[in-house]
């Protein structure tokens, strides 16, 4: 018995012994894995903390390049400061700089006043859309305008000197109409003023009293399509009153400019056309054109234009455009186009809308759709609301179709808003 009790004493302790151990092994586990998931933590706010190390000195290494950009905006060499205006354009139409280029946008606009003044037709084109992309950039607030006032005198002194560059004048055509358009449109008179310079441009393509088109100079189709857009693109902000003087003035006159022998002319031409009658069929119901079936036949000439003599390219454009410009005076039918940016999509669904999107393509160039993502500017008028803040997760993989959906719903609610904005914007206020 004795020897019994001595072994099961003996058992007990080796049981005890044994639930230890187990006890210390899971103990040692436990540390082990809080001991490597600390480690993994620590390693991942390492890595976070790099990465924000990493952007914040690519940060201060590009604005480093930017202030040296508009340094050399001041150099002696022409050529130096072509490169810097250069860059300075691809970097406004790449990115969005609205911090770092309120703190100077008196600096920049200085050099660009000067460069505008005294530099070659090359330098002011440059320096012309430079500052529509600063415009853009300010978001069309106080900022814009302070500027656009001191380089307006500038821009209509250069679009209307006749000695002056194609190249120059074009530029300054186009910037005229977006800086009026984006910081100016409350301004009636910046707004008329404007307008009146762009039509005395454009205007000299005009058909002579006998109907007949003058010989087109050497360059002045593209200027002429160049301020007959920049003047479309101000004709969408127009007061009623205003626009119905407008549009009893130029479509007669338009529609005879589409026989002009310059195919980028002719397809300004008719994208106007199309957008003057939709803003007249806004205004009244029971609009028509002048001369509507001349104006059809016309169309449809151009939208089955064959002519071996033209651009195969050129062709395909041309019968494109006018296809859709026939369609909508005919049926009052647009065909609606959709623009797709991250998650996001902006429909173009009117002539309107078309020209001002085109407006802002045309400065932006591949820049478009990173500023309608990001830029509270191109994101009011279009109606998109604030930028949208995804995570990394959203942005590295694919979304859903129910939530494209909802995407995709809140861009029609918005377009829709705009739409009714746009309207208020032409009430009757002159």
């Amino acid at each position: 018995n004795n020897n019994n009790k001595k072994g099961l004493v003996l058992d007990i302790k080796v049981l005890k012994y044994t639930a230890a151990a187990s006890d210390d092994e899971l103990t040692s586990d436990i540390l082990s894995h809080y001991s490597s998931a600390s480690e993994s933590t620590s390693v991942l706010e390492e890595g976070t903390g790099s990465e924000q190390v990493d952007e914040q000195t690519a940060q201060e290494e590009t604005e480093d390049k930017l202030k040296l950009c508009i340094d050399n905006l001041t150099d002696k060499s022409a050529k130096t400061r072509l490169a810097a205006l250069e860059s300075l354009r691809q970097a406004f139409s790449s990115r969005v700089l609205y911090d770092f280029l309120t703190e100077r946008r008196l600096t920049i606009s200085d050099c660009l006043e000067r460069s505008l003044r005294k530099g070659s037709g090359e330098e002011k084109a440059a320096s012309a859309t430079v500052f529509a992309l600063l415009c853009i950039q300010l978001g069309g607030g106080d900022e814009a305008e302070e500027g656009f006032k001191m380089l307006r005198p500038l821009l209509t002194a250069t679009l209307s000197d006749s000695s002056a560059s194609i190249a120059a004048r074009q530029s300054c055509a186009r910037t005229l109409g977006m800086c009026c358009y984006v910081s100016s449109a409350e301004d009636g008179e910046d707004l008329i003023k404007s307008l009146a310079l762009l039509e005395s441009v454009f205007m000299s393509s005009y058909p002579n009293g006998e109907g007949v088109l003058p010989t087109p100079k050497p360059g002045s189709p593209g200027l002429h399509t160049a301020a007959l857009q920049a003047w479309s693109l101000l004709v969408t902000i127009c007061p009623t009153s205003r626009l119905t003087v407008l549009l009893s003035h130029h479509l007669p006159k338009l529609q005879t400019c589409l026989q002009s022998s310059d195919v980028n002319y002719r397809i300004a031409v008719g994208e106007t056309i199309a957008l003057l009658v939709e803003l007249g069929r806004e205004i009244d119901e029971e609009f028509e054109v002048e001369d509507g079936e001349s104006l059809c036949e016309c169309l449809k000439s151009l939208a089955t234009d064959g002519n071996k003599h033209r651009a195969k390219n050129d062709r395909r454009k041309q019968r494109s455009i006018f296809r859709e410009v026939l369609h909508y005076i005919e049926n009052e039918d647009f065909t609606e186009e959709k623009i797709r940016f991250g998650v996001e999509n902006v429909y173009i669904d009117s002539w309107v809308r078309r020209r001002i999107y085109d407006a802002f393509k045309e400065i932006l160039e591949s820049g478009v759709r990173h500023h309608l993502q990001f830029n509270q500017l191109l994101r009011d008028i279009f109606g998109l609301g604030p930028p949208l803040i995804l995570d990394a997760a959203v942005k590295g993989n694919k979304i859903s179709r129910f939530e494209k959906h909802l995407f995709n719903s809140a861009a029609f609610k918005a377009r829709t808003k705009q739409r009714n904005k746009v309207r208020d914007k032409r009430a009757d206020v002159m």
